[in-house]
């Protein structure tokens, strides 16, 4: 198997565990990334507020220089604001064949084009898809036994255009926490917001949110997530929010990548678990043995 990779601006600063910890797994299960070269922002949030067409031609230009290399591949995609921007692209030129051309006029000046069809697919979707429990089983080496982990998917990997799970009631991360050995913490907020964004504009409200999962979670040994914006808020805002809530709200939150690379033996430091800021010490001591 071979993907197109986009791994995106957070993944290059910020969330750079989720980067290593993802193409360290893939190499592992002798999955080919394809990195583009020269590839620009996706416009993340922020472009959508200046401009419409700057929000949909900076996700195309990357699909654009995926389109020019002739290869029949899909776009793996990590981040889940990221995808939904290059998912986006085809929803709507499947839409508006004028919004086609008004892309199209502004790549001409690079001397790249867009006409569509190239798949744009959430990291969890090729995960649990194309990869699913059997190869994930056959590498694992090290059971993570004894671990009660929470899958925590967010908003945007699965809305609007999941498709691959239930959006409301997500699951697919279920069987892949168990392929590694793990049980599944029972919980239902897999799919709630964790306050994205507002954690830097409206404080008190995203405390809020990201306090209900850390409250749900308590129980669970870790929480699994594939968003980075879901990882800041849930990972380096706990003592905050702790205060905010009179309690210790304390948990790990790992990438679902680095918990699958730690169940193949990868070590700590290809999946550059000392940059998680909620690792804690009892989940390293259950780990150990």
């Amino acid at each position: 198997m071979k993907y197109f990779y986009y791994s995106g601006c957070s993944l290059e600063g910020t969330a750079i565990e989720y980067n290593l910890s993802t193409k360290a797994v893939m190499q592992a299960l002798g999955i080919e990334l394809i990195e583009l070269e020269d590839w620009t922002c996706c416009g993340a949030s922020a472009a959508e507020t200046t401009s419409d067409l700057l929000s949909v031609v900076l996700p195309a230009r990357n699909l654009a220089l995926a389109a020019k290399m002739g290869m029949d591949c899909d776009f793996l995609i990590p981040c889940s604001a990221c995808y939904l921007n290059l998912r986006k692209v085809d929803e709507r030129l499947n839409r508006d064949e004028g919004l086609r051309d008004q892309i199209n006029e502004v790549l001409q000046e690079e001397e790249l084009s867009y006409q569509g069809g190239i798949r744009s697919r959430h990291l969890l979707d090729v995960i649990a898809t194309d990869i699913g429990t059997d190869m994930i089983k056959a590498k694992v080496n090290h059971k993570l036994s004894g671990l009660r982990i929470a899958p925590y998917y967010g908003c945007q990997a699965l809305r609007p255009y999941g498709g691959y799970d239930d959006p409301e009631e997500p699951h697919c991360m279920e069987p892949l926490i168990e392929a590694l050995g793990a049980e599944v913490y029972p919980w239902s907020m897999g799919a709630k917001c964790c306050g994205a964004g507002l954690m830097t504009t409206k404080k008190e409200i995203a405390v809020e949110l990201t306090g209900e999962l850390l409250k749900a979670a308590k129980g669970a040994d870790c929480i699994a997530t594939v968003c980075p914006m879901c990882q800041m808020n849930l990972d380096s805002y706990q003592k905050q929010v702790s205060r905010a809530k009179g309690e210790d709200l304390r948990i790990s939150v790992l990438y679902l990548p680095q918990l699958m690379g730690i169940a193949f033996g990868l070590g700590e430091e290809a999946l550059k678990l000392n940059l998680n800021m909620a690792y804690t010490g009892s989940l390293q001591a259950k780990l150990r043995h």
